[in-house]
């Protein structure tokens, strides 16, 4: 397994964040785990990930009661490739509420309707609300053997990185 990540894998890594349009969303309901399946987009400066969810959801309010949360976001599997080698990321991180009056909140929606734009009447839904995970580390498999670790600064360098 590698442990180090070179200029390809980053860049492999930031496409995958930057184009897959779902994440796996892992929750705690009730002390277990549960799997749903959002939207989600980077922020630009990578401090975060941001979904657009309903207040009507479980995992919504999974996230309200317990903040920590992964997200699990894969490449599409091609026919012929093997499971084993698809490229995923796979981040731990805590989640947080981005109510219109916070300072992120236009930068966050920004993000989320340059990835997602067909969201957009969803915004004027009174039961959705953004929320933001921050990242505290990203498990990185770049295909079969090549798997690393990013955590602290040099997780912020990787997902702060422009196109």
């Amino acid at each position: 397994m590698t442990s180090t990540m070179d200029a390809t894998e980053s860049a492999a890594l930031l496409y995958l964040l930057r184009t897959q349009p779902v994440a796996a969303l892992a929750t705690l309901h009730k002390g277990a785990p549960a799997v749903s399946m959002v939207p989600f987009t980077l922020l630009p400066d990578g401090t975060g990930f941001v979904i657009h969810v309903s207040q009507l959801a479980t995992h919504t309010q999974d996230m309200r009661h317990n903040p920590a949360v992964a997200l699990l976001v894969t490449a599409p599997l091609a026919v012929g490739d093997s499971p084993l080698a698809l490229p995923r990321a796979s981040a731990q991180g805590s989640a947080r509420t981005c109510p219109p009056e916070s300072p992120g909140y236009e930068a966050a929606r920004h993000a989320y309707l340059a990835k997602l734009p067909d969201a957009e009447p969803l915004f004027s839904f009174g039961d959705f609300s953004l929320f933001v995970i921050e990242p505290e580390a990203i498990r990185w498999v770049a295909g079969f053997g090549r798997a690393m670790s990013l955590v602290g600064a040099r997780m912020h360098e990787v997902l702060g990185q422009t196109a």
